[in-house]
């Protein structure tokens, strides 16, 4: 059974039905979605039959760019309150976060995750949409990555160092399209729908922000639209994994891309049986067996991409997390401490147990 989705989505819809000569209302009727749904931002409709008016229209019309024509007629106030907190966030990535944080107000399926590049290159990451229902429709798609692009052209005034769109799907529309909508290569086909960007993106800060306003929208929404069952450990792993090797990962830090205090934060952590310092030791530890494993990069550097200051700390982590050290780590290629391991330190480095790791 399919979820519900917020009729803003469908704002301009009837325009460009007109534009092709179509009847939006017998489209609306076909696929049993309520004609006040393409005329009002707030009506909750079937996901499942939003999206097969979406496929049906663009085939009937014909219009093979409808998700991109049709967000040209929206802006950030599809959003509604939450428009509010997005626009007064300091950074481009605490904006993104929050609306992450508050997306289930336009479809409890809808997911949002910032996610390592997929071309590999560490200076990079995706923006990535998706359903937790799997992946949308192909005019779905088009059409909540070309509203995110435009959304953050307008945060930030202008471009943005778009690298590349990456679709799941293969074109209808020329490809030409798509390359002159969003500026930028567009590859087809792909594990995912994303947007690829700077890392340094994340830390753009925005303009003329009111952190008061801010607040009063974040107030306003964790109070009248409580989503059943959200946690928020995965929200501050998530932010956590942005910050190693780009920023000192603290609560008080987390707390504001989450956009609640850190008294908050811990609490409600602490209510889910867990703590940030928890959250923080397993990402460090992910990371850095990461890190040793699929890298050559020297120990002094993995330590400092896990936010840790020195070597030695990485040795005395990774002591604790496999009872060895990072090179016999490296050298296992991860596959963890076998029966030989006793959780000291290899004689090979003549300090024992409690001798500080010096390698390089």
């Amino acid at each position: 059974m399919g979820s519900v989705i917020r009729s803003a989505g469908m704002r301009g819809f009837r325009d460009v039905v007109e534009q092709f000569g179509g009847d939006a209302a017998v489209l609306a009727a076909q696929y049993r979605v309520p004609l006040e749904a393409i005329d009002s931002d707030d009506v909750l409709v079937s996901d499942i039959a939003m999206a097969k008016l979406l496929e049906g229209a663009a085939r009937a019309l014909p219009c093979p760019d409808l998700g991109l024509r049709i967000s040209e007629y929206q802006d950030i106030g599809i959003l509604g309150p939450l428009a509010v907190a997005i626009q007064n966030s300091p950074t481009v990535g605490a904006a993104l976060e929050c609306a992450s944080q508050f997306l289930f107000l336009h479809s409890p399926v809808l997911r949002f995750t910032i996610v390592a590049d997929p071309e590999g290159r560490p200076g990079d990451v995706g923006l990535c949409y998706g359903s937790a229902e799997g992946a949308p429709p192909r005019q779905a798609i088009d059409a909540i990555l070309a509203f995110s692009h435009r959304m953050i052209r307008f945060l930030v005034d202008g471009p943005y160092a778009l690298h590349s769109v990456h679709l799941s799907h293969l074109p209808k529309a020329p490809v030409a399209r798509y390359v002159d909508f969003f500026g930028a290569e567009v590859r087809f086909g792909q594990p995912a729908s994303l947007l690829r960007v700077p890392r340094s993106l994340l830390d753009r800060p925005l303009a003329g922000v009111d952190g008061t306003l801010r607040e009063i929208a974040l107030d306003y929404l964790h109070s009248h639209f409580p989503e059943p069952g959200r946690v928020v450990a995965p929200q501050v792993r998530n932010a956590i994994d942005r910050m190693l090797g780009t920023a000192p990962p603290r609560i008080d830090s987390a707390a504001r891309l989450l956009g609640m205090h850190a008294r908050t934060l811990q609490r409600r952590l602490a209510v889910e049986g867990t703590s940030f310092e928890s959250l923080l030791d397993d990402a460090r530890r992910d990371a850095a067996l990461r890190l040793l494993t699929r890298t050559d990069l020297p120990l002094q550097q993995v330590a400092a991409l896990v936010g840790l200051s020195e070597q030695s700390a990485l040795t005395r982590c990774v002591r604790r997390w496999c009872g060895t050290t990072p090179r016999a780590v490296r050298s296992r290629g991860g596959s963890g401490p076998g029966p030989a391991y006793t959780g000291r330190q290899e004689s090979g480095d003549g300090r024992g147990s409690g001798g500080r790791d010096h390698q390089r």
